[in-house]
């Protein structure tokens, strides 16, 4: 009966730590622009990081960004589309959306 108890506890911290863990991911991620930035600098910034990308056409494509070239920007594990990834030019970026603080 002891251990079961301290499993659950064990268990509870667990689950406590990785709660937490995407708030503060979430406090920690700065958005800014320097002199000079184009989307293309503030994407490589964001790599790893979840973003929201509305296109010029007026879609928004959210998801982890991967890897940003001249030309282009991988996202991986797209928003409400599972098993997909997309690739958007960063020539039809109208805007970069990123959340910045939890509530």
């Amino acid at each position: 009966m002891r251990l079961s108890g301290a499993l659950a506890v064990l268990l509870t911290l667990v689950v406590a730590s990785v709660s937490s863990v995407p708030a503060a991911r979430a406090q920690d991620a700065k958005l800014e622009v320097r002199p000079g930035d184009t989307v293309k600098n503030v994407l490589d910034r964001l790599v790893g990081q979840r973003v929201s990308l509305v296109l010029t056409t007026g879609p928004e494509l959210s998801g982890v960004v991967t890897s940003v070239n001249d030309k282009a920007v991988l996202l991986k594990d797209l928003t409400n589309r599972e098993f997909f990834d997309g690739v958007v030019s960063i020539d039809h970026i109208a805007a970069v959306i990123v959340r910045t603080r939890s509530r």
